[in-house]
């Protein structure tokens, strides 16, 4: 018997961990957009609270909670991408995870300005 059966095998596993990878990066990304939109529903239902900054500073907890998502995300699934070598798939990348928190983390920060910023009427 020779190895190749167990190699491809294993190669095949080190594939799906990949993708399972990716999924769950996306599955994180989602909880954290989850966190965004908590903190944005947050500042319109209760904009007339008083104090005024009361709904802003939680709201922005939520969106900043969000980011950590965000970055917590990326940083476990490069971690992954750097340890295991796909064989057939081509996974996305650490430049493409890089890329996809750097833009979510920065639009909420700039929700986080807007909330403050913002004259709500």
């Amino acid at each position: 018997m020779d190895g190749s059966g167990a190699k491809e095998r294993t190669d095949l596993a080190e594939d799906r961990t990949v993708l399972a990878n990716e999924r769950t990066f996306a599955g994180w990304l989602r909880t954290g957009l989850g966190c965004v939109a908590v903190g944005l529903a947050f500042q319109a239902l209760f904009e007339k609270m008083e104090p005024s900054w009361v709904p802003k500073a939680i709201a922005t907890a939520f969106v900043a909670m969000g980011i950590l998502v965000f970055t917590l995300a990326r940083r476990n699934a490069c971690a992954v991408l750097r340890r295991i070598k796909p064989h057939e798939v081509k996974p996305a990348g650490v430049a493409t995870l890089e890329l996809t928190t750097w833009v979510l983390s920065l639009g909420a920060a700039a929700l986080i300005a807007a909330l403050w910023l913002a004259r709500f009427e």
